[in-house]
């Protein structure tokens, strides 16, 4: 296998390999494992995939994504072998024109991609669904969207400052992968929902800002929960244009929820509902041009085009009165959520 690998070799003495890294500017600020032929060969295997596959082509950047450029970022991310399946699909998810790469990999808005993992495989690699969802801990979520971003950054060629060219950003950027978890939700698991069986191994890839954090501990009932939530997303992140928003509820909001025998679809059409602002208040604060009209005052705008458009997912720690919503890359509804088998 190693003699079929077609990118540039380096000489380095082995203790000088991950400062060689970093000159290179191959680094997302982090040490890099090193990415030789034998450990790149070993992250093809893992996928059984011939180096020169191409797994996606971003045709804003002219940019063919072969397997062997997904191996070595995924080797220098820390990856397993066995992770590369996941990453491959997640990359699969952001090459599809319906993520539309151009504007989340180079927005002002700084999104990162978060990656959402589904069905048996997530329980094989221990992608982490519970306590601290969206923190340090667990290999396989860190260094799984640690590979993405690096392809983005080596690959695709989005690097701060050039081509990356987000105000902000946020720690997403870095790794953001989460599992949903199924073995506790009382509810269809993302990817049934989006048309896949629950025995398949999915990633579903979102551009996306940071998560929000709410926190409810009084309200026992669902509308007491979700109405808490509903006041806060609507007044908070950019509420204007995006394609999706995520929810993602926790154990005891979760119990809550479902001991009032609300379902996902419930829950977004509740929501859906419940986050509309008004074109006058859109105005008032500078969301939205032009002056007020009559009308304005009852005229209502939704967070995002359908109730479908909501993601919901059941994940985080059993206790504690929080949960998040995570909202999508704002630009004009452009980027959708893709969702693509993981295949091993």
């Amino acid at each position: 296998m190693p003699a079929q690998l077609t990118a540039r070799r380096h000489n380095v003495e082995v203790g000088d390999a991950i400062e060689f890294c970093f000159a290179q500017g191959w680094t997302d600020g982090l040490p890099v494992v090193p990415p030789t032929a034998d450990r790149v060969a070993r992250m093809l295997e893992g996928a059984r995939l011939d180096p020169k596959q191409e797994i996606g082509f971003v045709a804003h950047r002219a940019v063919s994504i072969t397997a062997e450029k997904v191996a070595i970022n995924a080797v220098m991310a820390g990856c397993k072998p066995e992770f590369m399946p996941v990453v491959v699909a997640a990359v699969e998810g952001i090459a599809d024109p319906r993520w539309s790469y151009h504007g989340p990999g180079t927005s002002t808005a700084g999104a990162g991609v978060l990656m959402i993992v589904n069905g048996p495989i997530a329980r094989d690699l221990d992608v982490n669904a519970g306590d601290n969802l969206f923190g340090p801990g667990w290999r396989a979520n860190l260094t799984i969207g640690r590979a993405v971003r690096l392809v983005m950054r080596n690959v695709c060629g989005s690097m701060p400052g050039t081509l990356d060219r987000g105000t902000l950003g946020h720690p997403g950027k870095l790794s953001y992968v989460i599992a949903e978890n199924e073995a506790e939700s009382p509810w269809t698991p993302l990817h049934v929902e989006r048309g896949f069986r629950a025995d398949q191994s999915t990633v579903t890839v979102m551009a996306a800002e940071a998560p929000h954090q709410f926190y409810n501990q009084l309200s026992n009932t669902a509308e007491g929960v979700l109405t808490t939530l509903c006041d806060d997303m609507r007044i908070s992140g950019n509420v204007m244009g995006q394609p999706h928003y995520a929810l993602v509820l926790a154990g005891e909001h979760t119990r809550t929820i479902t001991g009032d025998g609300w379902d996902k679809k419930r829950i977004r059409q509740f929501v859906w509902e419940h986050t509309q602002n008004s074109h006058a208040h859109l105005k008032r604060t500078g969301r939205m041009a032009g002056p007020i009209q009559p009308g304005d005052e009852t005229k209502l705008r939704p967070l995002v085009a359908s109730p479908d458009d909501i993601l919901v997912v059941a994940a985080g720690g059993r206790a504690g009165a929080f949960s998040a919503y995570i909202p999508g890359w704002s630009s004009s509804r452009s980027s959708q959520a893709v969702t693509k088998e993981v295949r091993r």
